[in-house]
């Protein structure tokens, strides 16, 4: 049986999903297109081949591999995009909830049945299908899970609204011990330099503390104040839309010391390197034209 264990995303990396990234079947209409960066990519034409997706899911892999970690692949479907394994599900402590996914999206759940048959299904939760949350909103901290999500009466209209007010009192109810911090995100179907997808596109801790910011991303401004107090102004990297665009908070974590960042992203390295975290890089950019990066790619199912 496959062990869970995930308190913070930061601890020392055992054992991971890693999505997979080259059958993806053809390249969507606009219309089909369920975030902003996808829109951007197909209108400006720039829609990756399959040859280069594969190509950076599978190096990201293989990096993963080579830093000792034990990798898992969903089983490949043809014809069905199943890079992003962060969005399917996701694990807190020894508990795996499956996300209650866009019907655009249900077909990639299948490709991880065999992985899901391997963990105690007394530990496996599927929501009540109100309850709309999805592993990219979900950030744990220690005590603490910090939520994206969008809370307005018009959050139907909004293809990139992935999480919703249910979720808080799900977590809740599912997690009694520790604190849930909802983070309401801005949304925008079609402009990625506005809209943010999940809340992993804005925020994300990195050792043990300190953090990647984009203010922008959210609401409103007692948010992201919060979490510039909660790690101290001197330990927010603090990323410009440019950036946001680009994916700079969508780094991976194999270590308190070690993350995985694309190759382009010179700012961010430095600024970690400067406060003593080691960065491996890699090339991403085919991937993040599809609206997310490596930690959407990947699903953490044991830290220590």
């Amino acid at each position: 049986m496959l062990k869970l264990h995930i308190s913070d995303e930061t601890s020392t990396l055992k054992s991971v999903i890693v999505g997979v990234g080259d059958q993806n079947g053809p390249v969507p209409t606009l219309e089909e297109a369920y975030d902003a960066k996808t829109y951007h990519t197909l209108i400006h034409d720039e829609y990756p081949s399959d040859e280069a997706l594969g190509r950076e899911v599978e190096g990201l892999a293989k990096v993963i591999e080579r830093e000792g970690v034990q990798v898992l692949r969903p089983r490949r479907i043809p014809g069905v995009n199943q890079i992003f394994a962060r969005d399917v599900s996701f694990v807190i402590e020894d508990k795996m909830i499956r996300a209650n996914i866009i019907p655009d999206r249900e077909a990639e759940m299948k490709a991880y049945d065999d992985i899901i048959s391997e963990i105690d299904p007394s530990k496996v939760i599927t929501p009540p299908e109100h309850v709309h949350i999805e592993g990219g909103d979900v950030v744990v901290v220690k005590d603490k899970i910090f939520l994206g999500m969008y809370l307005s009466p018009d959050y139907s209209k909004y293809t990139m609204a992935r999480t919703n007010k249910y979720a808080i009192g799900f977590l809740k109810d599912l997690f009694p011990d520790k604190e849930i911090i909802p983070l309401e995100l801005i949304k925008h179907d079609t402009d990625p330099y506005t809209g943010v997808l999940h809340l992993d596109c804005a925020f994300q801790p990195v050792g043990t503390d300190k953090c990647i910011l984009f203010p922008g991303g959210f609401r409103h401004t007692e948010d992201w104040e919060f979490l510039m107090n909660f790690y101290g102004v001197e330990n927010c990297c603090i990323i410009d839309r440019e950036e946001l665009f680009d994916m700079n908070p969508n780094i991976f974590s194999l270590s308190p010391k070690k993350v995985i960042i694309d190759e382009t992203f010179t700012r961010l390295r430095g600024w970690l390197e400067r406060r003593g975290v080691e960065c491996v890089t890699v090339p991403y950019r085919q991937v993040s034209k599809l609206g997310g990066l490596l930690r959407c790619t990947t699903q953490p199912l044991y830290r220590e």
